[in-house]
Formats: C-alpha cells, structure tokens, sequence
C-alpha cells in the first residue's frame, strides 16, 4: 500500500514499534510508512508533544494511533482522541480497534445522534481509548459520567476542522478536565493562529512535522475547472457521470442543496445517497457503508463529509458548488487520490465566482486548469464594468477564457 511520497527504503522496522504491532502491520499489509507516520511515531512514541501538518488521506491515524497504544500497554493509563465528526470518529475507532484489540485494549465511541444508554453501556466497560465529539464528550463530562484525569496521550485530530466547526469552547472546557502531565498530538491539514495560541498555551514544547506545505493537495489529482451558468450545471453532471463510470462523491454547498441534487440523480437513474447533518447518525451510516459496498455509486455530501470520509477507490470527486471556505477545497478533493491511487476532482464555477476560485488558487498556490465540455456551453468569468467604485463590494478582471478539455 504505497503512498506517491513514499520512498520503497522505508519500513516501520527502526522506528521504535513493538514487535507485536510490526506483526499486525504486516497482517493488515501496511509495509511502507506514509511520510508523516515516518516522521511522527518515533517522536510519539517517545511521549513528546506533536503538532503534526498534513494533507487529508495522508495515514495520520496510525501516525498517532500506534504511538498511542503501544504507550497504553505499559500501564493503566487513557487515550482520547477528538475529532470534528461523526464518520471520523467511527472511522478512527475502526483503525485503533484494529491494533488495540490485541492488546486487549477496548474502545469507545462519543458521539452525538448516537443512544446515549449505549455510550454508556460501553464506559463501564472501562475503555482504555475514547474517541469523541467535543459536544458529546462535555456532555458527558458534564453528567459526570465520564472522568478524564487518568488520560496519558490527548489527540486532537483534524483539529483546524474543530475550529471552523465552531468547537473552540468546547475544547478548551476538555483540557480543563486533562491532567497537566500528559503528551498532547495535534495534527491538521492547515495552522491557523487559533492552533498557535492552543500550541502556547496547552503544549509542552510541540515538535512541529510537516510533510506538505499548508492547503497544499496530493499531487496525484488531476484537476479541472468547468466555468458555465449555473442553469448547465445539472446538464454537465449528467455528462460526466456518462464519461466516468467509476465511484463519485459529489459537493453541494447547503443542505437543501444536497437533497435537491440527490433527487434529480435518482431521476436520471443513478444509485445515490445524501449525507449531511440533516440526516440521522443511521441514515448517515447506511449512506456511508452503501456507498463503501458498492449499492450506491455517488455520495452527495455538504462538508460535513470534506473529512472523514475513508473510501478507498473513489474515482472521481465532483464540487457542483465551490465551497465558502477555500481551504475546505482541499479536504473535498482529498477524499479521492488515496493510498498512492490516481484520483481526479472536478469543480463547477459561475460567472460570477472568479474571486472564489483565485481564493482556491492562492491556497493551493497553483492555477486550476480550466475545460470546457463539447456538449455544454461554456461561460467565462464576469467582467467589471468600467467604473470609479466596486459594484457590489466586487470587482472582477477580465479572464482570458477556457482552454480546450484534453
């Protein structure tokens, strides 16, 4: 399972593991460390504080999921990890179970939408990791039925995610709960300055490991830019879901959105489901491992799925609606690409969208290629009116056009 950055020298031997996960590594055919599982586990595994950046589908939670359990078998002591949402949670536990279970290290899961009577039932069967939600986890912590002092390795993960999500409260009512002594590894895709004031502030001395720069996208996505009226759109989509026949995931900007989307794919006669925050922690499942087994072929999705999402062999990942926050382009786009795979992402602008798809742009630090399709009339970006003021607080340059789709 070869990541495009990985270098074939590389092992997980000499780099600190037991011999018992180097074991169940090899059963589950990892044998080639990611650049960021080569960089973090050994400081892990030391019990040194990390500030771990990089790009969505890069193997962060074995690079902080190994260091974790191999430290939680030489005593009594807690793992938490804290994600953004619901999938990644379940998605985290999945992997963690995989090497903590032999160990005889047991999970739990805190999420919201899910039976509190469950989580629970799972709690008083003293946990050695748990994974949570900052909302699910403080309410929790508020019912006391939840006690943190005995955590020895804190993880925030997508922790740039938490923070656009609105979750800063939250997190910093947990660390109150956390003992002072304790390793603490944070891992994102991107560094804002609320990540160095949590750096500063609960961190002892972070090593900080890079591996992409920040926003940058996998190399291994070929990227397209289709710049038509909106009124196109679902033309388009129709003729590109004709041209790849492969796993879709889809991008709507809202909710409603989403749902509209999925009903005009079923009329065309397409296997599709909906996730968003709309649906319940059960539609969302079902959603999620149909998609995974194959019973729907496209996913339609808000970013609540930006993140999360761990489906290998999506061939295609579609953003019928830019996304408000340009970073978010990035994570969308990383759901395709994954484990060294050949991903492609393409991406429906407006006229009226040029200033979005430059923010895109300044993040990724490159130009996206612009197409047309033969069959769907291609737009280009609006021009300003020539003026003395901004119309509208915007004012748009003249763009040269779309080049031909090869």
């Amino acid at each position: 399972m070869k990541h495009p950055e990985q270098d074939d020298k590389r092992t997980f031997f000499g780099l600190g593991i037991a011999p018992k996960i180097l074991e169940l590594l090899e059963k589950m055919e990892f044998t080639t460390p990611t650049p960021i599982q080569y960089k973090a586990i050994p400081i892990g595994l030391e019990g040194k504080d990390i500030i771990g950046v990089a790009q969505t589908g890069t193997g962060k939670t074995l690079a902080f999921g190994i260091p974790m359990i191999q430290r939680l078998t030489q005593d009594k002591s807690l793992g938490l990890v804290v994600v953004p949402t619901r999938e990644l949670a379940i998605q985290v536990d999945e992997t963690i179970n995989k090497i903590g279970s032999p160990f005889g290290i047991r999970t739990a899961v805190l999420i919201g939408g899910a039976a509190m009577y469950n989580q629970l039932k799972a709690l008083r069967r003293s946990p050695r990791v748990v994974i949570a939600t900052p909302g699910r986890l403080n309410d929790h912590l508020n019912q006391k039925t939840i006690r943190l002092e005995n955590v020895k390795v804190f993880v925030l993960d997508e922790a740039d995610r938490m923070l656009d999500m609105g979750f800063m409260p939250q997190i910093e009512r947990i660390m109150q709960h956390l003992p002072k002594e304790r390793q603490t590894m944070l891992f994102s895709a991107t560094i804002p300055e609320k990540i160095v004031r949590i750096a500063a502030k609960y961190m002892k001395l972070p090593i900080g490991v890079e591996i992409a720069p920040s926003g940058t996208a996998a190399k291994n996505i070929a990227q397209e830019l289709f710049i038509i009226n909106r009124e196109e759109k679902p033309k388009l989509l129709e003729k590109l879901l004709h041209e790849y026949r492969g796993t879709v995931l889809l991008f709507s900007r809202t909710k409603r959105g989403a749902t509209r989307i999925t009903k005009g794919l079923k009329n065309m006669g397409h296997r599709v489901a909906e996730i968003h925050s709309d649906r319940s922690l059960a539609q969302r499942r079902e959603a999620l491992d149909g998609f995974k087994s194959g019973r729907y072929r496209i996913l339609v999705a808000t970013d609540i799925a930006a993140r999360g999402i761990d489906v290998k062999g999506i061939e295609l990942v579609i953003n019928y609606d830019l996304p408000d926050d340009s970073e978010n382009y990035v994570h969308r786009i990383g759901r395709t690409g994954r484990a060294g795979h050949e991903g492609r992402a393409i991406s429906f602008a407006t006229p009226d969208q040029r200033r979005d798809v430059r923010n895109i742009e300044n993040v990724m630090k490159k130009s996206l290629p612009v197409a047309e399709h033969p069959e769907v009339p291609a737009a280009g970006f609006e021009v300003a009116a020539t003026r003395t003021f901004r119309p509208r607080g915007r004012q748009f340059n003249r763009f040269r056009g779309p080049r031909k789709r090869r």
